[in-house]
């Protein structure tokens, strides 16, 4: 009777633990019913728009072929893409578009959990929850579930849309990407218990993918079939030696099983071991040391860290794309069709200059995402309450905000510059051409850093839609040339109206007009800022 009323205690116990966790899960998804679905949407688009265009280049078997045994010998594309494992139309997709999905997957989950998890701590909205009827591990098993229920729908998703090209493949590829994905989910779910800011746990976790794909990288360069060590020590080289449509190996599957389970242990653990709102790692207390008489100054001090990261990886990304330039320009050399998307991509002047002029929009796309995240951070700011001591002083609300953007545009000028700097050590080029080509990628950077200025001063609730919009513009830029769309579509994105460069042909009309537009939404997003109520 005893060991029976042991068990029912520990059920019971355990149960209570988890009381309440299916009302948070609810509000989870409704909290992310615009943002999850955008991730999916961009994420699955990609890979399902990959078979049409890869039969497009590679119609036959044999210039698949050809294919194949040239990413045999090209160490440096298969750094950045992954080895080649085989000759069909789906084991192209995989190896085209399966590591960029997967990197998207992961750094969608982390944010997913970071928002429900330590975000909600420093904010002090889970304290007010937990004085419910909440269970000590509801709040961190509700965030694991809305990243699962994301994965799985994304999983589902590409795994019907390439069902066409062998189910078999569809299914592994679809369950690795979102096997990638519950990985870091369950890894952030550990950083957000160790640190005390959902800035860092994301910038920490988010630098631990990016050590992934290091690791990923740095093993394929070295072999053609991903049996290297780095690209075994990395989740992302699991996804790799599933091997989609090549030999599918299912038993790599339990890799990504054992180290969810064991992560999501840890982070339990973890999270009954600590009081709400600490964490393991504390941050230092004050005084501060340094300068931060002004609010531009504390600005600073909060995003500095976030523009030290983005500065070094866009660094490295440019040395690493300009020293491939060579290798893919001879990849694609002898398929008329691929020349011509390079050509869509980066303009008429040549195959190499064309190549960069590519990449480089490719960097710029990206550096979207840098500003949105910058800008935001204004948001965070009032939404945590941290912004109302602030401007308690003699600190003005144009003043607070004009910090944060200074270190948004100016930060998204300084990493495009890294880019170019980048580019040109790898290229061993000359500066000048690569670094004007990295600047006037710019004013559409800019645009959508207006636009989210704009949401957050005059809609702040609906600001998450500068995501979405910064989402679309990466899809419209990295599927719309592959897919030859109408012109009208990649008109949608400010990246459509730019000049490529590096090239012959400078149009200053489209930068200036591009750089006013986005003068133009700056000036209403503050002016809305002024107007309105601050919120918490």
């Amino acid at each position: 009777m005893t060991a029976v009323a042991s068990a029912f205690a520990v059920r019971d116990g355990g149960s209570r633990q988890l009381a309440g966790t299916g009302t948070l899960l609810r509000f989870a998804l409704r909290r992310d019913r615009v943002m999850i679905p955008l991730w999916i949407a961009v994420d699955a688009l990609m890979v399902l728009s990959m078979p049409n265009t890869l039969e497009g280049l590679y119609g036959t078997a044999a210039e698949r072929t050809a294919l194949v045994a040239q990413m045999s010998a090209n160490s440096s594309l298969r750094a950045m893409v992954g080895p080649l494992l085989g000759d069909s139309v789906g084991a192209l997709t995989a190896w085209r578009a399966g590591l960029y999905a997967a990197l998207l997957a992961g750094v969608m989950s982390l944010l997913v959990v970071v928002r429900h998890t330590r975000d909600e701590e420093e904010s002090g909205r889970q304290e007010l929850i937990s004085s419910a009827m909440v269970g000590r591990r509801a709040p961190l098993t509700a965030a694991l579930l809305a990243a699962a229920a994301a994965n799985a729908l994304l999983a589902l998703v590409i795994t019907v849309g390439l069902a066409g090209q062998g189910v078999a493949g569809a299914l592994a590829l679809g369950l690795g990407i979102g096997a990638v994905g519950m990985v870091f989910a369950t890894m952030a779910a550990i950083v957000a218990q160790l640190t005390e800011s959902a800035r860092l746990a994301r910038g920490l976790t988010g630098a631990v993918l990016g050590a992934a794909f290091v690791l990923r990288a740095a093993g394929d360069a070295g072999t053609n079939d991903g049996s290297s060590v780095p690209t075994w020590l990395s989740p992302l080289g699991w996804l790799e030696n599933t091997r989609p449509y090549a030999g599918e190996r299912w038993w790599v599957l339990l890799l990504f099983a054992a180290a969810a389970l064991l992560q999501g242990a840890v982070a339990y653990a973890l999270a009954e071991r600590r009081d709400l709102g600490m964490s393991f790692f504390t941050t230092r207390p004050g005084p501060a040391t340094g300068r931060l008489g002004s609010a531009a100054a504390l600005a600073w001090r909060l995003q500095r860290g976030g523009v030290l990261g983005w500065s070094v990886g866009f660094f490295v990304a440019g040395a690493v794309y300009g020293g491939m330039v060579d290798g893919a320009t001879d990849l694609v050399a002898d398929n008329d069709k691929a020349r011509e998307i390079f050509t869509r991509m980066g303009g008429q002047s040549g195959l190499t200059d064309a190549f960069l002029a590519a990449t480089v929009g490719m960097m710029g796309l990206v550096a979207a995402l840098y500003i949105v995240s910058s800008v935001l951070r204004l948001h965070g700011e009032e939404s945590s309450g941290r912004a109302e001591p602030v401007l308690a002083n003699a600190v003005g609300r144009l003043r607070w905000a004009a910090g944060h953007l200074v270190i948004a545009f100016g930060g998204s000028a300084l990493i495009m510059v890294l880019a170019g700097l980048g580019f040109a050590a790898g290229h061993g080029r000359g500066t000048g051409p690569i670094l004007g080509a990295c600047l006037a990628q710019l004013p559409a950077v800019w645009v959508i850093g207006g636009l989210a200025v704009l949401l957050y001063g005059v809609l702040p609730r609906g600001a998450v839609v500068a995501w979405g919009v910064a989402g679309a513009a990466l899809l419209i830029g990295w599927v719309g040339p592959a897919l030859d769309v109408p012109q009208i579509v990649l008109d949608l994105s400010p990246y459509g109206h730019l000049p490529k460069l590096p090239g012959p042909h400078m149009a200053w009309t489209p930068v200036l007009t591009l750089t006013g537009i986005a003068a133009v939404l700056v000036a209403g997003g503050l002016l809305g800022l002024r107007r309105r109520d601050m919120t918490a």
